[in-house]
């Protein structure tokens, strides 16, 4: 037990917070861990196990409830509408089979280990979640949000939050905070739900034209509208029997197809990563080391299946629906830990006499091993698949895969110029401008709704990962000059360099970077050149990709020419040329032809 110390008032307990969080932070990041699990040691650290300085709990709280609040509202900010509409199926499907197969897993695994049945179920329900803010979190700092898995994790965690949410009312009976029927209060929660998304709905469509261009005029303003919209909606969805996780995402999810969300986003997350830190803080102060210490050994075989066992079972629902096995991989690791929310729920079964603390001990031991190592397991997920790939046959299909649209990728399509990763606006205006040089370009990106438009639009694309290792292979590079990268991510455009050079690609490479000097290429880089998105414009970046292919090719010319001794140079070969190359080709004369002209050669 460390020596406990009072300190004087509110505000030089948050000072003293903020010290040891960064301290514990600086220690996380010094040993290579997510800094994340620092402010969790942190919390332990200042909580009652600890120094017990954690006395203003609900001041801690509400800016804890506020981080969560802002960290949703910027995912919805950055998930366009069409993309719901696009994947709502999939989230349904995905999220609908993993709470099932999960529950029922983990309930027959919680009664081979003994545990009485009502117990038993509240902790299958709770092994079921995923914790929303470690996910969501994790892969924002990844910049995968993005990415297909991470909008199938997404969806997952929505379906999750419906089926919390109605456990929460059923139980709201027996806490006895409701005198109706549990049916008729499900009923009330769907007609709540409507007018909540029928108010956001006139909000988008009548308010927001009027008010956001006024806003805008100061970007202050702007960024300030942006919080209260969320803190509102959020509290509104707490109100109404929602989650303030709710309210926070369809707050985001309304500004969205606004011209005004970047600019939000961007400026909003510095405050949320300063806000997050109390949700970790207040998480690990919760801890009572005495309590959760006899709980450990059971918590040991379920750490296990969430770990293990929820992934495999994800990546299993993934393969039947058609995704790739690295797809599924990286889905099924997300989604390796158990929720907040679930102790959340095990804390109302408790007050509702359902089940003891020892239960709620031990579900809170659960929660501490996933989450601490789960976020392992998303940092290097790419790392763990470049491992594991080779055994991961089981869940990968022979046929076409739903990525690619249903339609499998031709290894020997028709040639093409240049490969073109990322087909955002700065990899479309490269496109754009290779192809009215005469460049035949195929596209490759991450989303399968950007590729289906694009091959709709009758262009070349394909959906790829940059991250995925072998999927340099499936490419045409035989032909192409360029491989560019408009990715501003190093360590993607490291992962396609590598995988590029394993594939035994002798092209030309451009990337994308916000440094000039942020990539390494290797020993030989005379060919690689780097692209600065903000300073490059489209037209400019394919400007840089012809005169380095010029200038490569003239090194390549005057290299070969130095190389060559005891031979005869035949300067143009036209018809004079032509005669000249045959009475030295008769005589068995070495000679070289050089000319400009590629129909002459």
């Amino acid at each position: 037990m460390l020596p406990q110390i009072a300190l004087p008032d509110l505000f030089s307990e948050l000072v003293a917070l903020l010290v040891v969080s960064a301290a514990a932070g600086a220690a996380a990041i010094r040993l290579r861990q997510p800094v994340l699990v620092g402010f969790i040691i942190a919390g332990i650290i200042v909580g009652p196990s600890g120094l017990n300085w954690v006395r203003a709990a609900d001041q801690i709280h509400v800016m804890a409830e506020m981080g969560l609040t802002l960290l949703l509202f910027v995912v919805g900010l950055k998930l366009d509408p069409r993309l719901i509409r696009s994947m709502g199926s999939v989230a349904l499907t995905a999220g609908g089979w993993q709470v099932v197969l999960t529950a029922l897993a983990s309930l027959g695994l919680s009664l081979v280990l003994g545990i009485a049945s009502p117990s038993a179920l509240y902790a299958a329900l709770a092994l079921t979640l995923s914790s929303t803010i470690i996910i969501i979190k994790l892969l924002s700092d990844k910049r995968e949000m993005d990415s297909l898995h991470g909008r199938i994790t997404l969806g997952i965690l929505i379906v999750q939050d419906v089926v919390v949410i109605l456990a929460m009312i059923g139980l709201s009976a027996s806490v006895g905070g409701a005198s109706d029927h549990p049916m008729m209060q499900v009923l009330g929660l769907l007609a709540r739900g409507a007018a909540l998304l029928a108010g956001i709905a006139l909000m988008v469509l009548i308010v927001f034209p009027r008010v956001l261009p006024l806003l805008a005029r100061s970007t202050e303003l702007l960024v300030l509208a942006g919080i209260v919209w969320a803190l509102l909606l959020a509290a509104l969805a707490g109100h109404l029997g929602f989650s303030i996780e709710v309210g926070a995402f369809l707050a985001g999810v309304a500004l969205a197809s606004t011209e005004y969300r970047e600019s939000m986003a961007a400026r909003l997350i510095s405050v949320r990563d300063f806000l997050l830190l109390f949700f970790f803080v207040e998480l690990g102060s919760s801890v009572d080391l005495k309590v959760l210490g006899a709980q450990v050994l059971p918590a040991i075989p379920l750490s296990l299946f969430v770990l293990v066992g929820k992934p495999l079972l994800v990546m299993l629902i993934m393969r039947v629906m058609g995704y790739r096995a690295r797809t599924g991989f990286m889905t099924g690791l997300a989604v390796s830990q158990i929720s907040e929310f679930s102790l959340i729920l095990v804390a109302m079964g408790a007050k509702a006499g359902h089940i003891t603390a020892d239960a709620v001990g031990m579900v809170t031991v659960v929660a501490l091993i996933t989450i601490s190592i789960s976020s392992y397991l998303i940092l290097y997920s790419h790392e763990l698949y470049e491992c594991l790939s080779p055994h991961l046959h089981l869940f990968e299909r022979k046929t076409a895969h739903r990525e690619d649209g249903g339609v499998p990728m031709e290894l020997h399509g028709p040639p093409v110029d240049v490969v073109v990763f990322g087909l955002g606006r700065y990899g479309t205006g490269i496109v754009d401008h290779l192809e009215a040089r005469g460049r035949t370009v195929l596209g490759v990106d991450f989303d399968p709704q950007v590729v289906k438009e694009w091959n709709a639009r009758g262009r070349l694309a394909v959906y790829g990962d940059g991250e995925d290792p072998e999927f340099a292979t499936m490419l045409p590079l035989s032909s192409a000059r360029w491989v560019v990268s408009s990715v501003r991510d190093p360590r993607v455009n490291r992962y396609i360099v590598h995988a590029l050079r394993h594939a035994g690609f002798s092209g030309n490479i451009a990337v994308a970077a916000d440094q000039r000097d942020t990539i390494e290429f290797g020993d030989d880089d005379s060919s690689r050149i780097v692209l600065a998105p903000f300073e490059d414009a489209a037209k400019q970046a394919v400007d840089l990709l012809m005169e380095a292919e010029e200038r490569i090719a003239r090194e390549a010319m005057q290299k070969l020419i130095h190389a060559i001794s005891e031979h005869y140079i035949i300067c143009g070969f036209g018809r004079m040329g032509q005669q000249i190359c045959k009475d030295l080709a008769r005589q068995g004369v070495a000679h070289v032809v050089v000319e400009d002209n590629p129909e002459q050669l």
